[in-house]
């Protein structure tokens, strides 16, 4: 959710005193990955490392590294140094990179056991999950991307759905919102990587784990082996992704950087493992060059050697589970990360491509607010931070937004909601959650140092030099071999503990040994917290920092000046020991004190004590800037990159920060900052982005910057600190944005004016099913086989109807011994099915179960002899299952009746099944078999005067009281002020989620079916629906399928809620939503 109130906006302590510190006494070097600021080039300087550091290690390339480094030392001048800081200093050649590895198709993507390189530089790869299927508006992907850069992170996992690309043998559709250019277009725009994770498997809790339905039925073989019918099922598929994606790798100047075979399997037995080399030769036979990947479902070992072996290998770990009903309980950190990878792969970086970013929530669960409390922020900060410990270089959290699973996009364990609990709710909102990734984003791009580490031990084995004063503190050293920069990630030994702690650590520097904090009692770390002590770390390009207990958020140059940016909660006291260069001035305040440092001549050790908050400004002059603030407002921070070709930028990737660019500015105060230009020959900072509240800005820029545009308009007036006010630089430009009246009077219609028709005229006498499919197959290829019957096969997907609701009509002759039918119904977990005799309900059957079977007693007189009868089945299909079941056996898997049999059953899905479904648009999965969505009447357009609709309202519920079914319909006018992103909901029955009301809902938003409510099971009944599939600016159609599930009157409400309004957005989003056009009539 939106927090109701604006995001805390930065304040600035602009009180200073005059200080003269000395020059840089000592200085950290840079490693080989890293760059310069301005033209991107890698620096090469020369690197300072302590003998005893080469031991700590023992690869297999160690050798030669050593060779050269006695020849080094034989050969070094006597007078190499004389600076009094290098006197002590043992120097040595900058240690070798491990030599690296490649796929054998392109160098442009290498490896070694630290990290990737792309285009010759490291890479941490930090990725969030984002599948563009669950928010089928191409025009809002740019929106998630932005979302994600801002948060620091550099690639995006996404997973493409076979289910709906290929949704018929031979049937390729990457047209729409299934298309994979829009994808690659909007995130080079946005300037992320992708790592593509096409399937055919991808799981996702997606209907079939995102298999093709009918490869379900139509393929005799076991899915996902080397049996020869499913190879000739998917091959058209995979040809179509890599027809997609050749133009767009990463050696193309395009955002595909990798891509993943299939998803979370075994290795055996072979034919599993032959699929896997069949998938990995198809991929290299069509041209992809980039490396291909694997995603383990836990610590399994799979393909990392063998038959169907990866270039690289990953793991999945869900460590907190998914008990959202317990989102205060946590489980404990995986201590065995490091040692697994040591173990299994360690010539390989270190990969998770799913880690937990969330969690899913069933049917009857609490809700995604419970899933968001469970991994918070504060999970983020002890579980990621302790990934980074186990030295993990490439990081995808699964799910950074979750999206929409509408339509029949999910399996049976999820609701129409995916929102995930992620840090970007469904409804786009950003979190408290985000602001931790933020936080995190931004270190580690700030940070060359963090992607080239050692893991040198931790409590458990020892640390080298290190000692920690109390034992229910866990550290964990990784150390630059290069630069000597040491990161000691700190948690709490019991990492579930909710209680506080403080304590002390004594660590090696480049300048001796020192016991921290030296200025005050102890490091604090409340309960579930975790944090970083660094020492040696570098930032910009002459900035040093000998240790800091604060936390980094940023570092590197803007303009020509270091710029280095604390943080730290605002109720605990941090410690930071550096070199301010240049004339400038430092803080005046009783909250931040400076101490000259005795034995690091030229060092200043500032202490920032418990109760600051806002921004203050440690250290200002014409050399350096270096910032403190509390971690709230430290959140409202972003910096942006902003595009400045140099001799450095990679062809394709001006957008991509690292790769492009460099250069950046600080903005402080919006809700979100998206894009960022430098324009009138660098004069103007042209920033693009949302408000959801008028807050001050502050701004950090090139001097050279005296402007600010927001969104198009000059932010007026703005202020430049002078120099005169304190003595410091400037670099300072502060005004304030306000959010436009626009944003403040968005109104939206009530829901009213509703149209009723009965959508269960199967009921009725003299329906005539003649033009239904007759299920009379005796053979399947689903895996479960009939139970009982005459041997028939009642599976929906056997006759094209795979999907969402499915209608069942057994017919017999009457004798009068018919008294029951003895059914087994098949619609996955917590669906439920009705049943009736003619036109005489019997009762609906539902608890929870995948299957249930019911002995259904026809009512008195219900049966007329010697006529046809009918037994009619209206079931609802939850989605086929994942894993070893996706062959689900939707249906009816037994029947009888007590005498006699049936004559002829007949079945109805969606209009046209699998083969010939007319709404191309909104794909294969969007409609069911229900009356009213095979006669049209949930699409914009329906002439409902031509079937019969009479006024009726929602809260009336169906005129007979009892079970049925019934369409509402609805028309309402939006007119939302553009350059707004306002985010809207339909609400059932006031948001309560289980309200005990005895019916489901299928909710139609301009034909999408965008929400399933189950109003007696839970808990969704809000449903978010974007921009794109609503028209903001024209008519829309809204349509309720009504189902009673028994003779007790129900009365839904709904309406349209805003969430939010925010001033700004993405820009124009087009609307694809057709209209009706004639049906056959079935």
């Amino acid at each position: 959710m939106v927090p109701a109130g604006p995001r805390t906006p930065a304040t600035h302590d602009h009180l200073f005193q005059s200080s003269d510190p000395k020059q840089n006494a000592f200085s950290s070097s840079r490693t080989t990955s890293d760059y310069k600021d301005e033209n991107l080039e890698p620096v090469t300087t020369e690197r300072r490392l302590t003998a005893s550091m080469l031991w700590r290690r023992y690869p297999s390339w160690a050798l030669p590294a050593l060779l050269s480094l006695c020849l080094v030392l034989l050969t070094w001048p006597a007078t190499a140094s004389t600076s009094a800081s290098a006197a002590n200093d043992v120097h040595l050649a900058a240690r070798a990179d491990p030599p690296r590895k490649d796929d054998g198709f392109t160098d442009v993507v290498q490896w070694d056991n630290y990290t990737i390189f792309l285009h010759g530089q490291r890479l941490f790869l930090h990725s969030g999950e984002f599948h563009t299927f669950r928010l089928p508006v191409p025009d809002l992907w740019l929106d998630i991307f932005q979302k994600l850069v801002a948060a620091g992170l550099n690639a995006v996992s996404i997973y493409i759905h076979m289910g709906v690309t290929n949704p018929a043998p031979g049937v390729l559709d990457f047209n729409d919102w299934r298309g994979l250019q829009p994808i690659y277009d909007a995130a080079k725009l946005a300037g992320i990587l992708v790592v593509l994770r096409p399937g055919p498997y991808i799981n996702a809790e997606t209907t079939a784990g995102g298999i093709a339905h009918w490869a379900t039925s139509e393929v005799a073989g076991t899915l996902r082996t080397n049996a020869t019918d499913w190879t000739a099922a998917y091959e058209p598929y995979v040809d179509g992704i890599i027809k997609g994606t050749l133009p767009n790798q990463v050696t193309s100047g395009g955002p595909v950087i990798a891509v993943q075979v299939d998803n979370e399997y075994s290795q055996s037995p072979i034919t599993r493992a032959e699929y896997f080399a069949q998938l990995e030769n198809q991929y290299r036979d069509g041209g992809l060059l980039v490396p291909l990947t694997y995603n383990d479902p836990g610590q399994g070992r799979n393909f990392i050697n063998g038959t169907g072996a990866v270039d690289i290998y990953g793991l999945d770990s869900y460590p907190q589970s998914f008990d959202c009903s317990n989102p205060t309980h946590w489980k404990p950190v995986v201590t065995n990360y490091h040692q697994y990878h040591a173990t299994n792969n360690p010539s390989q970086p270190w990969y998770m491509p799913e880690f937990q970013g969330g969690a899913f929530d069933p049917w009857g669960g609490p809700g995604y607010d419970a899933c968001e409390l469970l991994t918070g922020p504060d999970f983020e900060d002890v579980f990621y931070k302790h990934n980074w410990a186990s030295n993990v270089k490439l990081i995808s959290y699964y799910m950074v937004y979750g999206g929409t699973s509408w339509g029949g996009l999910p399996f049976p364990g999820v609701y129409t909601s995916y929102d995930y609990g992620s840090a970007i709710r469904e409804t786009r909102a950003l979190t408290a959650k985000f602001d931790e990734l933020k936080r995190q984003g931004l270190f580690l791009r700030s940070s060359p140092q963090f992607r080239k580490t050692d893991w040198i031990g931790d409590s458990t084995t020892g640390i080298p030099g290190a000692n920690v004063s109390n034992n229910q503190a866990f550290i964990t050293l990784l150390k630059n071999p290069d630069s000597g920069t040491n990161f000691f990630i700190a948690r709490q030994n019991d990492s579930t503990s909710t209680s506080s702690i403080a304590f002390n650590i004594t660590v090696p520097t480049s300048k001796g040994t020192f016991t921290l904090p030296r200025t005050t009692s102890g490091i604090a770390l409340d309960g579930r917290q975790s944090k970083l002590i660094i020492t040696d770390y570098t930032f910009g390009a002459r900035g040093s920092v000998l240790y800091t207990t604060a936390s980094i958020f940023f570092a590197g140059t803007i303009g020509k000046r270091d710029v280095l940016f604390l943080y730290g909660d605002a109720d605990q006291s941090h410690e930071a020991t550096l070199t301010f260069s240049g004339n400038g001035a430092r803080a005046r305040s009783q909250s931040v004190q400076f101490t000259a440092s005795r034995d690091v001549r030229g060092t200043t050790t500032v202490t920032v004590l418990p109760g600051v908050k806002g921004l203050v400004t440690l250290w200002d002059s014409d050399e350096q800037l270096v910032l403190f603030a509390d971690s709230v407002t430290a959140a409202t921070f972003w910096a942006p990159p902003i595009a400045q070709k140099s001799s450095g930028t990679v062809a394709g990737f001006e957008s991509f920060w690292q790769f492009g660019t460099n250069t950046t500015a600080l903005v402080g105060g919006p809700y979100l900052v998206r894009n960022a230009s430098l324009t009138n020959g660098g004069r103007t900072l042209a920033l693009h982005g949302d408000l959801n509240a008028s807050v001050p800005l502050t701004v950090i820029a090139p001097p050279s910057v005296t402007g600010v545009t927001w969104n198009g308009q000059h932010v007026e007036p703005l202020s430049r600190t002078a120099a005169s006010d304190h003595g410091g630089q400037g670099g300072f430009l502060t005004g304030h944005l306000n959010e436009r009246a626009v944003a403040k009077g968005v109104s939206i219609p009530k829901l009213s004016g509703w149209k009723f028709a009965d959508s269960l005229p199967e009921v009725q006498p003299g329906f005539d099913d003649s033009k239904w499919i007759t299920a009379d197959h005796t053979k399947t290829n689903i895996s479960r086989k009939p139970l009982f019957g005459d041997g028939r096969v009642l599976f929906g997907c056997d006759y094209g109807f795979c999907e969402n609701n499915v209608l069942w009509r057994g017919h017999f002759t009457g004798t009068g011994a018919e008294k029951s039918a003895n059914l087994t119904i098949n619609g996955g977990s917590s669906f439920a099915a009705s049943v009736w005799i003619n036109d005489k309900f019997i009762s609906t059957v539902y608890n929870g179960a995948d299957q249930i079977n019911a002995l259904f007693t026809f009512p008195d007189g219900s049966v007329k002899v010697g006529e046809d009868n009918v037994v009619t089945v209206l079931q609802d299909h939850m989605g086929n299952d994942e894993d070893s079941n996706e062959k689900s056996a939707r249906g009816i898997p037994g029947f009888a009746l007590n005498s006699g049999n049936f004559t002829t059953w007949k079945v109805q899905g969606k209009v046209g099944g699998y083969i010939n479904y007319p709404d191309k648009v909104r794909g294969v999965l969007n409609e069911g078999g229900l009356f009213g969505e095979r006669q049209g009447w949930h699409l914009p357009g329906f002439d409902l005067s031509s079937a019969n609709f009479t006024s009726r309202e929602l809260s009336s519920g169906l005129p007979s009281g009892g079970a049925g079914v019934g369409f509402f319909v609805t028309t309402f006018d939006l007119n939302i002020p553009k350059g707004t992103d306002t985010l809207l909901s339909f609400v059932f029955d006031g948001g309560e989620g289980k309200s005990g009301q005895a019916y489901r809902a299928l909710l139609f938003v301009n034909g999408w079916k965008f929400g399933k409510r189950v109003a007696n099971v839970g808990p969704q009944a809000s449903f978010p629906v974007p921009e794109g599939i609503l028209d903001y600016r024209g008519k829309n159609t809204v349509a309720v399928a009504l189902w009673a599930l028994d003779n007790t009157a129900v009365s839904p409400s709904l309406e349209i809620v805003v969430d939010a309004v925010l001033d700004g957005g993405v820009g124009p989003i087009a609307t694809n939503n057709p209209g009706w056009s004639k049906r056959p009539s079935v």
